[in-house]
């Protein structure tokens, strides 16, 4: 296995079990990886050298024991709004944070699974923005084109991914924060259902809104970790019934009738499909037609489901800053959302949250005809490091609505979508699209994109960084 890059997750898991590599072998490795890319990229917040080395060696004891598990010495990343024992989680604040005392439900399973956790990405305050970068950590920065964004919240984790650091990594997506910046880092990101895999030790992330999920340059390896972390706490308000992504990965999807939806959700704030994204999108849908696919131009009716993420968002803000050692030392446009959502916690949080059920029912309309809805993943390419710091709180909102307009709808509506790459734009940026489908249909979805994938061949492409490059 190359030493430059990790080989991804199933070709991980293939050599570990194989005896061709020690566990330990490959956690040196990709803790030199991390080391070597740390100044340029800034993808960790947290590196447990030490620590991880040690669940090395109690893999590779297992393995010559003849002990299998599907991660067994899998060395892997998580975001740092996900608990891990004997680290702070930080999720993009500064100060002081104490040590957790045991780990979320989605690292415990994880770690049965025979993972060993090498760090905690990056991401930026409380998640609130489509770009990481802050003043606790700096910016972290894309393996495609250092002068740009990776995306956010989850930025860290795809940065760490897009550049072989580690195979995979755990990110989570409150308003398309696995998929964005999967999107702009030429990446496969999985939004589970509500439910699928754990955010306990809070019940419902930010009222619901968010869901972790995996970042992988394939589906299959996607698929992978989306089974390993899948699972509830007994305690969990949603608990979606079982499914089994990696084979959903390994079969055809049919023949589908698919939605091109290339019209925004209502804002009240300017944004636009730029044509390179656009163009991007509408290739995509004609490879999906030449699958043997019915593709035709059709929008859910989303109508003012804005009004019932705001007060979900921004309470969850809220919620976390009370967590926060020193709040005085937030970013002020965190602590305008923490204000706004104290107002919003009561009668309109309520409200927002009993209209669930009627947005379900009328965006859910549109699978009455259609199968799967593709859509963009963002509105333009990755902006550039820097773009949105400084702005006040409205600017920093509407340019992060022009950006990033497609999607939070599927967190208001709990449902699962997959981002595949979509290709590259001017300046190397890549971009995306994403896969949406109604309740429990992360198998659908996955069997689609692994079939665009085995078309379109995205994970032969490599970032020119850390010993990499990119496939002609």
């Amino acid at each position: 296995m190359s030493s430059d890059r990790s080989e991804g997750l199933a070709e991980t898991v293939r050599a570990l079990s194989a005896g061709e590599v020690s566990a330990r072998e490959l956690t040196e490795r990709t803790l030199n990886r991390i080391l070597a890319t740390q100044p340029t990229l800034n993808a960790f917040r947290v590196v447990r050298a030490e620590a991880a080395l040690a669940e090395a060696d109690a893999a590779d004891r297992q393995l010559a024991s003849g002990a299998r598990a599907p991660l067994l010495g899998v060395p892997l990343a998580v975001k740092d709004d996900t608990d891990v024992a004997g680290e702070p989680t930080a999720f993009g604040c500064p100060g002081d944070f104490p040590p957790k005392a045991r780990d979320a439900e989605a690292v415990r399973r994880l770690r049965a699974a025979g993972a060993v956790i090498v760090g905690k990405t990056n991401t930026c305050e409380l998640g609130q923005w489509p770009f990481t970068e802050g003043p606790a950590f700096g910016a972290t920065r894309n393996p495609w084109n250092t002068g740009h964004t990776p995306g956010g919240s989850s930025g860290g984790s795809a940065a760490a991914v897009a550049a072989g650091l580690v195979p995979v990594a755990l990110g989570s997506d409150g308003a398309g924060s696995v998929r964005i910046p999967a999107a702009w880092t030429h990446l496969v990101g999985v939004k589970p259902q509500r439910g699928r895999i754990s955010t306990w030790p809070w019940p419902e992330a930010f009222n619901g809104i968010t869901v972790n999920g995996p970042l992988a340059r394939t589906v299959a390896d996607a698929a992978l970790l989306l089974d390993a972390a899948s699972g509830n706490h007994r305690d969990d308000p949603h608990q979606p019934s079982a499914i089994r992504a990696a084979e959903a990965a390994a079969r055809e999807p049919g023949r589908l009738r698919v939605a091109l939806s290339l019209r925004t959700p209502f804002t009240a704030t300017p944004k636009r499909l730029h044509p390179l994204v656009r163009a991007k999108v509408v290739e995509l849908a004609d490879r999906l037609a030449a699958l043997g696919h019915d593709v035709e131009e059709a929008d859910p009716r989303y109508g003012q489901i804005g009004l019932a993420f705001v007060p979900r968002a921004t309470a969850g803000v809220a919620d976390w800053v009370r967590e926060v050692p020193d709040p005085a030392l937030l970013d002020p446009r965190t602590k305008e959302a923490a204000r706004l959502g104290r107002l919003l916690g009561g009668a309109p949080l309520r409200l927002s949250r009993r209209a669930e059920a009627t947005l379900q029912r009328r965006v859910g309309a549109v699978f009455a005809r259609y199968d799967v809805v593709l859509a963009p993943t963002t509105a333009t390419p990755p902006p550039p490091v820097g773009a949105l710091a400084g702005l006040s709180g409205w600017r920093t909102d509407q340019a992060m609505i022009a950006a990033c307009p497609y999607a939070w709808p599927w967190n208001v509506l709990g449902w699962p979508g997959v981002n595949v790459p979509a290709g590259r734009v001017t300046g190397g940026l890549p971009v995306g699209a994403q896969l949406l489908g109604p309740a429990g249909s992360e198998p659908l979805l996955i069997s689609l994109a692994a079939q665009l994938e085995a078309d379109r061949r995205w994970h032969a492409h490599w970032p020119e960084l850390a010993g990499t490059r990119t496939a002609p």
